[in-house]
């Protein structure tokens, strides 16, 4: 897996990495259509969008406390696989400082 180039990576990340990393999780979660039609529809009941949110808490909670668990996944369903690794990427960019990725997604 290819990190962004970066040469010095710190297990602590800053301040202003975690806002960012936030961010891009919660764009990736907004972006991923199979749980924007479970919300959509109520699938987790009608407290859908909270779990969503408390998805997205839970998932930045995992990444600023994890010890590199994260990076051993392995995940059967395919679009949960593909938004795994795009957090996993996030994660070990905003580690480096290195924004791209969640810039993108933006646009």
């Amino acid at each position: 897996m290819d990190f962004g180039g970066c040469v010095e990576r710190s297990s602590a990340m800053s301040l202003e990495s975690k806002e960012v990393l936030q961010e891009g999780i919660s764009l990736v979660l907004s972006q991923w259509s199979a749980l924007q039609m479970a919300v959509r529809h109520e699938c987790g009941g009608l407290d859908s969008r909270s779990k969503c949110d408390e998805l997205a808490a839970t998932l930045l909670s995992w990444f600023c406390q994890s010890k590199g668990f994260l990076s051993n996944l392995n995940i059967a369903w395919d679009s949960f696989l593909a938004i795994a690794e795009q957090l996993l990427l996030m994660h070990e960019d905003c580690l480096c400082g290195n924004y791209y990725m969640i810039q993108k997604l933006r646009r």
